[in-house]
């Protein structure tokens, strides 16, 4: 509807102006052609012999003009040679011709300085119905052009807006079905690019969806059986305490009891794990400066307590980045603790962090215990995965693939190696900074401290460390 308004606007100013100019252009042609003849007439009488066939010559005049009525009046006359019904004119001060409109008829008036005067009238009834003609042809055809550029306009509207028309049923059968189909792209330009944009919004929805689905599936299971058995331990507990049951030993009892507590912390191991899995999947973090050596040092003292029949050595390097310090500890001790439950008594756990270049840091964190298998080092990551030793260990299954969603995170990569003694070694690379003034150069941008990192971005890992270094050095700027 605007467009067909501008159009209408612009047919309407056309349309009058042509109008007013043709108009003018007639008119003006008639005033030249009257002040032609009234000057050649006016000259006329300067001839003495002028008088005696003033009357022939007015005859003379109406004979090859028509449409055009004439009057002469010579100087010291009375009366008037021709139309006496033309009027006189009053002229400007100064000029000695005038030319008006008097009842519908353009009329000319001249003088010389003898004091002759011509008046000249020309009928405009043709003119004025050609004007007319013309007026009514302009607005038949304006007329159409509107309306042309409208059923234009609604065509290519009505064209140009399908795409749009596609994503909004997709939005809408989205919101009425839940199910998360992608649209047809059609075509390159700037509607296909939305439509593949969305696609790519739809496409993350369904992996947040199935990692739900999966990870509720997954948790359900894991809990299931902590319970069940906990459930069972403390009924026979309970049945135990009734009147008329059979008794057992008090070794047997403390067993049981043993046995419910050790349910109990596994079950609150796990429920820990999902909420910190829970936490990692959340889209949006506020990120903090970040002490990444103190982060190790304060890990390493955690698990060295926990562990004192086990020798632990660390070296750290001073390095620094913006980054969630929680996930980053929880991150680094579960590596820690990983190592230091699978070293035996007088084994080593070594913790060494390396500059490898100017934006990068190495931390490998390695132990002495029975290492990972080749072939499951890259599944030790997944979800609720466990290798075969460690299905008879305590555990939830779910610390290293936290890990590797708090690295990912940060732009970060992990790998799972063999250490120097044949333990499992994890090689962890962060981006980041080994001067905390370059951090401090970052801060005078706080409105770039607050970051959306995604943990399960598709792209392969070094392009989100080379995304995550691009966001650092954009800080600064």
């Amino acid at each position: 509807m605007l467009t067909a308004s501008m159009v209408a606007i612009a047919v309407g100013v056309m349309t009058v102006l042509a109008y007013w100019s043709v108009s003018v252009t007639l008119t003006n042609n008639v005033d030249k052609d009257l002040k032609s003849k009234s000057m050649a007439m006016l000259a006329e009488t300067v001839d003495p012999s002028f008088f005696n066939n003033v009357k022939k010559e007015v005859e003379y005049f109406r004979t090859y003009n028509q449409n055009t009525k004439i009057s002469i009046r010579l100087p010291g006359w009375n009366y008037t040679a021709g139309d006496e019904s033309l009027p006189l004119l009053s002229l400007p001060p100064g000029e000695k011709t005038v030319v008006k409109t008097v009842n519908g008829d353009r009329v000319f008036m001249a003088t010389n300085d003898a004091g002759a005067t011509v008046v000249l009238s020309r009928d405009m009834t043709d003119i004025q119905g050609l004007i007319l003609t013309l007026g009514l042809a302009l607005l038949v055809f304006g007329g159409l052009g509107v309306l042309l550029a409208i059923m234009t306009g609604i065509v290519v509207a009505t064209a140009g807006l399908k795409p749009l028309v596609r994503l909004q049923s997709a939005v809408d059968a989205v919101t009425r079905t839940q199910k998360l189909t992608p649209i047809p792209v059609v075509g390159n330009d700037e509607l296909a690019l939305l439509t593949m944009s969305f696609n790519q919004m739809l496409a993350a929805l369904d992996q947040s969806r199935q990692r739900q689905a999966q990870l509720v599936a997954d948790a359900g299971h894991e809990l299931k059986t902590p319970l069940t058995s906990m459930r069972t331990n403390i009924e026979l507990l309970m049945l135990l305490q009734k009147p008329g049951a059979p008794q057992i030993s008090d070794e047997e009892k403390k067993a049981l009891e043993h046995d419910v507590m050790a349910q109990m912390e596994e079950l609150s191991t796990l429920i820990g794990d999902l909420v910190d899995l829970a936490r990692e999947d959340a889209a949006e973090t506020e990120l903090q400066e970040t002490d990444l050596a103190q982060v190790a040092q304060t890990a390493f003292e955690r698990v060295r307590r926990r562990r004192p029949d086990v020798e632990f050595r660390l070296h750290v390097t001073p390095w620094y980045l913006w980054g969630d310090a929680h996930s980053l500890g929880r991150a680094i001790l579960n590596l820690m603790d990983n190592a230091a439950k699978w070293s035996p008594a007088d084994g080593v756990v070594r913790v060494k962090m390396t500059r490898l270049d100017e934006g990068r840091m190495q931390i490998t964190i390695s132990d002495s215990g029975p290492g990972i298998p080749e072939e499951e080092r890259e599944k030790v990551f997944e979800r609720f995965y466990r290798c075969i030793q460690s299905r008879s260990m305590p555990g939830s299954g779910l610390g290293l693939a936290i890990v590797r969603q708090v690295v990912d995170r940060h732009g970060g990569s992990i790998t799972a190696e063999e250490s120097e003694d044949g333990g499992a070694m994890f090689r962890m690379i962060l981006p980041g900074y080994d001067h905390e003034e370059d951090l401090a150069r970052d801060a005078k941008n706080s409105a770039s401290k607050q970051l959306v990192a995604n943990s399960h971005d598709d792209r392969p890992t070094e392009g989100r460390a080379a995304m995550f270094r691009n966001a650092h050095d954009a800080i600064g700027k």
